[in-house]
């Protein structure tokens, strides 16, 4: 574990030179995340897919485009690290395997994680997207399966101001069919939340 001392832009530096699971990743280590000691809207997320580690934008790809759908930003909001922090679970491509992208390599959080939230804090509401993220942050308060944990999003945000929302991938159509609450209920309150938070 490195010193907190270092100034933010410092940390910063050390994340994208990082290289502790390099030799896993099967197109190399290319840490893609933003953040800013300003930033107000954490999004936790999976790992980049392989678009993002092409382009080292995060979240430039189909998913992207469903989540600021989701939150009701444009890119020039969503890409201003003074208001939206995008920390992964992973900051590396860690590959595809025979049914999407491989889960975010384990060394990452538990390394950079510890160092970076806590500088974070001007943050005023956490989104925590898909199961990985969820589980990182909620840890033993969440349900046994994702649409569990989402489905109790109101406690998990009144008690952490930490919003679950399922991964935006266009995969997860079958998922927004089966359960209509989530663009009926927690949707609107998502978009209230979110603006309020980018305009504190």
């Amino acid at each position: 574990m490195r010193r907190m001392s270092d100034s933010f832009d410092a940390l910063m530096a050390r994340i994208r030179a990082c290289r502790i699971c390099e030799a896993f990743l099967p197109l190399g280590p290319r840490p893609v995340l933003q953040a800013s000691p300003r930033s107000r809207l954490l999004i936790v997320s999976q790992a980049p897919g392989r678009k993002v580690h092409e382009t080292g934008i995060p979240f430039n790809d189909p998913s992207g485009d469903r989540l600021r759908d989701w939150l009701g930003i444009d890119k020039a909001a969503f890409y201003d690290p003074e208001r939206v922090a995008i920390v992964p679970m992973g900051f590396c491509f860690p590959g595809t395997g025979k049914s999407g992208d491989l889960p975010p390599r384990p060394e990452c959080a538990p390394q950079w994680h510890p160092q970076l939230l806590p500088r974070l804090k001007q943050v005023q509401l956490t989104l925590a997207i898909g199961q990985y993220a969820q589980a990182g942050l909620l840890k033993e308060a969440r349900g046994a399966t994702l649409t569990d944990t989402v489905r109790d999003w109101r406690r998990h945000l009144d008690a952490r101001a930490i919003l679950p929302l399922p991964h935006p991938s266009p995969r997860n159509r079958l998922w927004l069919a089966r359960n209509p609450w989530f663009e009926q209920d927690l949707l609107p309150e998502l978009q209230r939340r979110v603006a309020a938070a980018l305009n504190a």
